[in-house]
C-alpha cells in the first residue's frame, strides 16, 4: 500500500523541481523530504530520483508515479471538500495569500470577522505577489489567493481556477508638495515624461504594467528607484526624489510633503480572489470568500 504522505512528497518534488522547493512547499526540512523519498523508493522497489548536476530529477518511474500521485491527491482533496460540505461546519485550516496592499487593506477585517464568526477555523496568511499567489493555488500549496490585474493589462488565470471580483482600486499619482503639478485637480501621465519614477521591483507584474502603460503614452519612463514597499515609495516621494503610482487600497497615512493627484484617464486595479475550481464546496473556502467580499464592499463604500 502506497503511503499518502510519501506520494505528497513526490508530488511536491515534481511541482517544485528541487528538494529545497518541495521542503518549503510542504513546510518540512529537506532531510524529511529525503527520508520520505527513500522510504517510497523502498516501497515501490525502483529508483524515483536521479542526480542532475547539483540537483535532482525524476526518473521515468518517478515521473510515472508522480502523475498518479497528482491524480490521487486531487481525489483526496475532492473527498475532503465533500466531507466538509456534508458536515457543513466551518472548521479546519485555510491558507490565504494576498499582494502587499491587499494584505494590509483586507487581511485585518477579514481575519477579525473569521475569528469572530468561525472560531474553529484556523486561518494562515502569506504575503505574495499576484503571480506567486496564483501559482501557489494552482500547485495546491495555497487554498485561496487575492490577486490583481489592471484595466489595460490583464493577468491570465489558468484553467482549473475560479475567480471572483472583489473591488476596483483607483490609484493616484504621488508627487512632492513642491512639484509644479501638485495643486492640479487632475493630471495626465504624459505630463510626467521628464520626471524620475519610483517603481515596484523589476520582474513584478505591477512594474511591467507601469513600463507598459507609460510607454503607451509615448515616452520611455526614467525609473530611478525600485522599491517593493509602498510606504517606502511614499517616503522617497516626500524626500523629493521622484513620482510614483499610489494605490488607495491599504494606503494608510500619507507622509507630510506628499501630494496625491487623480489621473484624468482613470487607472484601475481589479482586485479578485482565486481558488481551485470545486473548492468552494468547502465551507471554509466559502466563508473566507464571503468575508473578503464583505470587507471589499465596506472599503468601496467608505471611499465612495
Amino acid at each position: 500500500m502506497l503511503n499518502l504522505e510519501r506520494l505528497r512528497t513526490l508530488d511536491a518534488l515534481a511541482r517544485h523541481g528541487s528538494v529545497s522547493g518541495a521542503a518549503a512547499g510542504l513546510h518540512v526540512t529537506t532531510s524529511a523530504v529525503s527520508q520520505q523519498m527513500a522510504k517510497l523508493e523502498r516501497e515501490v522497489g525502483q529508483r524515483l530520483l536521479a542526480r542532475n548536476g547539483r540537483g535532482i530529477r525524476l526518473t521515468d518511474a518517478g515521473r510515472l508515479l508522480a502523475d498518479h500521485a497528482a491524480r490521487i491527491l486531487s481525489q483526496v482533496e475532492l473527498a475532503q471538500a465533500d466531507i466538509e460540505a456534508q458536515r457543513g461546519e466551518v472548521v479546519g485550516e485555510i491558507l490565504l495569500s494576498a499582494f502587499p496592499t491587499a494584505a494590509r487593506g483586507l487581511f485585518p477585517p477579514v481575519l477579525g470577522a473569521l475569528c469572530a464568526d468561525h472560531p474553529e477555523l484556523r486561518v494562515r496568511t502569506r504575503e505574495l505577489e499576484p503571480e506567486d499567489g496564483i501559482r501557489g493555488v494552482l500547485r495546491g500549496d495555497i487554498d485561496l489567493a487575492v490577486a490583481l490585474d489592471w484595466s489595460n493589462k490583464r493577468l491570465p488565470v489558468p484553467g482549473g481556477l475560479t475567480r471572483v471580483e472583489l473591488l476596483d482600486d483607483t490609484p493616484d499619482i504621488a508627487m512632492p508638495a513642491g512639484h509644479p503639478l501638485a495643486d492640479r485637480p487632475e493630471v495626465d501621465l504624459e505630463e510626467f515624461a521628464d520626471d524620475e519614477w519610483v517603481s515596484w521591483p523589476e520582474g513584478e507584474f505591477c512594474h511591467d504594467w507601469l513600463v507598459f502603460t507609460l510607454r503607451s503614452k509615448g515616452f520611455e519612463p526614467r525609473i530611478a528607484h525600485l522599491v517593493g514597499e509602498h510606504h517606502t515609495q511614499l517616503a522617497l516621494i516626500a524626500a523629493g526624489v521622484g513620482v510614483c503610482v499610489a494605490p488607495r487600497l491599504g494606503r494608510g497615512p500619507v507622509p507630510d510633503g506628499v501630494r496625491l493627484v487623480p489621473v484624468r484617464q482613470r487607472m484601475r486595479r481589479h482586485v479578485h480572489a482565486v481558488w481551485r475550481t470545486g473548492a468552494e464546496r468547502r465551507p471554509s473556502v466559502r466563508a473566507t470568500v464571503d468575508a473578503l467580499r464583505t470587507a471589499a464592499r465596506e472599503l468601496s463604500e467608505a471611499s465612495a
